[in-house]
């Protein structure tokens, strides 16, 4: 069975390789369009970063590379150019209902019970005498 990994085709690196930070000090970078193939391949199949196949890169390099992005803004303007769309969503729910709960809450027996049942203690005598 082969890999089904994921290239950018020839027009989509077109659009979008003008919207990619350009003049940044430090290491020579590593291939563009490998590495956002990379991240686009990790992205839709929704595997780990750790999981990414060796043929985009170490996978360091395309986790560092989608969080340093992620934190510039530049995806969105990539996701723009591709799609059409930013991918964000306008209105948003969260839930955050929790309740405390003692851990034998569930209703588990909670051990030997010294109480006797109501029929013997109306027969019994009394436990204190005056």
């Amino acid at each position: 069975m082969g890999k089904q990994l994921y290239w950018l085709s020839e027009s989509e690196w077109k659009r979008i390789e003008p919207l990619l930070p350009r003049g940044r000090r430090g290491a020579h970078r590593v291939d563009d369009r490998r590495v956002i193939s990379g991240i686009m391949h990790m992205l839709r199949s929704g595997a780990r970063w750790r999981d990414c196949p060796p043929d985009y890169g170490p996978y360091t390099t395309i986790y560092n590379r989608f969080n340093r992005w992620s934190r510039q803004g530049v995806w969105s303007n990539i996701f723009y150019a591709l799609t059409g769309s930013t991918g964000r969503v306008g209105t948003m729910s969260i839930d955050a209902t929790h309740i405390k709960a003692h851990r034998s809450a569930a209703g588990a027996k909670g051990g030997t019970s010294s109480r006797r049942s109501a029929a013997r203690a109306a027969g019994a005598p009394p436990k204190s005498t005056r």
